[in-house]
């Protein structure tokens, strides 16, 4: 770990002897209450000593508020599974180590405070969002369905039912106004109301924008109306943890005026923590997010990794005298035929007509072109691909003109020499994962879409939401500017260069490929009987046991489909808070299981 700065604020020019006198002492010894000067009465009449709080996805046990090291291991100890508890506040981490150094670990986060004394209202609030407290059961689903999709520890589902009243706990959400969806969320914890705090402290958990929201600015507009609902109160600071490689997190805080302050956070080994204290393997930081995710479940189940190429996302895993090679979600266990089957559109569409499911017509981009134009006649509109491809390269939906067909043929052409022609059907395209023929996960897969504020040109705001994109799914989503989005843009009476007036939303390229900026939503609790059936027996007739099946559906609570394609590489990681990873191990490993530290 590197070693603390000094506060910014200690290095400043004083105004006067009194104010930086006061700064400097709590600067010094930040939250850390002295044990004789213990606070007095705490929660629900109890003495303000050894305060632990349930957050639902753990507990926060503070630790200035307990007189021995012993009681607060102890405490730590009761850690219940699942759960990640947070040992915050701690002044001499090196000497708590020293006590337990295999059951805990310090936890590789920077401490930030922001004074709120100095605090100053400001910055924009986001557009077409609605910051406010927590007010419902959906809210606290959304809650929970926002930190499932950025990887977090989610809360249990009888949690906020009983907390919501809780007062020294304040969640605000985060509200898509055009959808009602929570998009965003933050927990604030007021410590004078926890333990009668005598420095009047307050900190900030869980601050999560969910990786899809397409409006900026919601994670600053959420710290902003906290440290202003605090600052209300009449408390003196606002703390936070954030692991020290964050850097985007990190110079959001800065900007807000937050600066670093010597205090430490503790955690018990377990297997939600175990990427912090184990030994790295190597290549690990190298793995994109999908082999990421598969090998992050097979460490937690004692699996040995070793990364054989980090860059094409190759990995092999060793356990009980088994050896298995992977390229994310692809194995030994998918054979070279069930893969060539994939890999050819044409072909693919073959198996699943075989097996009964329902497909689009179809036909080769070679035929005459008397024969393109009755089948775009018959048809109105098409869909142009090449016949082998993935992640959403070389494909125009909704061709509806020759001259357009034509271009999308030529632009097929630059990924695959054969390209397809199929009968577009109008709806939504359903990704279905299944893994050894059963199903794991669905998700809704929509196009990429942008929001209009009155004065940003489209080719702006594409790239705004390009980059939000990249940044929420490792670099794996980016909206391309070429003659696909023109030619959306066009059909709306749009360019690169029009400007949406304020509010205004919309789809910028009509493939709803991820890799081309399109966004996940799942739908596994929703989707249709028959929908599972057809997706399970496309997988059975290729023989493959991981597989993400494409459907072009209307609703996915309804059975009337069209079969698009197959993937033998679906990625894992966009399906959370499906089982997706483990479930794939298991397939693997039989009877595996995770570990935890004892």
């Amino acid at each position: 770990m590197k070693k603390l700065e000094k506060p910014a604020t200690v290095l400043r020019a004083p105004r006067s002897t009194k104010a930086v006198s006061h700064r400097l002492s709590r600067l010094r010894a930040p939250g850390a209450t002295t044990r004789a000067s213990r606070p007095g009465k705490g929660q629900a009449g109890e003495i303000g000593s050894n305060i632990v709080l349930d957050c639902g996805w753990g507990r926060l046990l503070f630790a200035s508020t307990f007189a021995d090291d012993e009681v607060l291991l102890e405490a730590l100890k009761e850690e219940a599974p699942d759960s990640r508890d947070i040992a915050f506040y701690v002044a001499e981490p090196h000497v708590l180590l020293s006590r337990a150094p295999q059951e805990i670990f310090l936890d590789p986060s920077h401490t930030f405070r922001l004074d709120l004394s100095t605090y100053r209202a400001g910055g924009r609030r986001p557009r077409g969002i609605t910051l406010r407290r927590l007010a419902s059961e959906t809210d606290a689903a959304g809650i929970n369905a926002v930190y499932a999709a950025c990887g977090m520890v989610q809360v249990r589902e009888d949690f906020f039912t009983g907390e919501r009243d809780n007062r020294p706990v304040t969640y605000f959400v985060a509200q898509d106004d055009a959808t009602g969806e929570i998009v965003g969320t933050v927990t604030g914890i007021d410590h004078q109301r926890l333990f009668d705090d005598p420095e009047r402290g307050a900190s900030l958990w869980c601050l999560a924008v969910h990786p899809q929201a397409r409006q900026p600015g919601i994670g600053e507009g959420l710290v902003r109306i906290l440290a202003e609902h605090f600052h209300a109160r009449g408390l003196a600071y606002l703390d936070l943890s954030v692991l020290h490689d964050n850097d985007k997190a990190i110079r959001l805080y800065e900007k807000l005026g937050f600066r670093r302050v010597p205090l430490f956070a503790v955690k018990r080994k377990n297997a939600i923590n175990e990427k912090f204290f184990a030994q790295p393997v190597e290549g690990y930081e190298e793995l994109n997010p999908y082999a990421r995710l598969i090998v992050d479940e097979a460490l937690r189940r004692g699996i040995h990794v070793e990364v054989t190429d980090a860059a094409g996302g190759f990995f092999r895993l060793i356990h009980g005298g088994r050896t298995i090679h992977c390229r994310e979600s692809l194995s030994d266990l998918t054979s070279s035929v069930a893969m060539s089957i994939c890999d050819d559109k044409a072909v693919t569409r073959r198996f699943a007509e075989t097996a009964g499911l329902n497909v689009p017509e179809q036909l080769s981009a070679d035929a005459p072109d008397s024969d393109k134009r009755a089948f775009l006649e018959k048809h109105g509109k098409l869909v142009v691909k090449p016949a082998r491809g993935e992640q959403g390269r070389g494909i125009s939906v909704g061709i509806s003109s020759m001259e357009a067909l034509q271009a999308a043929i030529r632009q097929a052409r630059q990924v695959c020499d054969r390209v397809l022609l199929e009968a577009c059907f109008e709806g939504e395209d359903l990704r279905l994962v299944v893994i050894d023929y059963k199903l794991v996960a669905a998700a809704m897969r929509r196009p990429p879409r942008v929001v209009g504020d009155g004065q940003t040109p489209i080719r702006k705001l594409i790239e705004q939401q390009s980059r939000r994109r990249a940044a929420a799914t490792g670099g794996e989503s980016r909206i391309p500017v070429d003659a696909e989005t023109r030619r959306c843009l066009a059909e709306q009476d749009l360019d690169l260069d029009s400007v949406l007036q304020e509010g205004r939303e919309i789809t910028v390229r009509k493939a709803a490929n991820l890799h081309t900026g399109g966004t996940i939503h799942d739908v596994t609790a929703q989707v249709h009987p028959d929908l599972v059936d057809a997706a399970c027996r496309a997988a059975r007739a290729i023989r493959i046991p991981v597989v993400g099946i494409d459907f072009m559906i209307r609703d996915p609570a309804r059975p009337d489909y069209v079969f698009i394609e197959a993937n033998e590489r679906p990625g894992l990681a966009n399906h959370e808070p499906q089982p997706t990873a483990a479930r794939f191990i298991e397939l693997l490993f039989p009877g595996s299981r995770e570990v935890t530290a004892s």
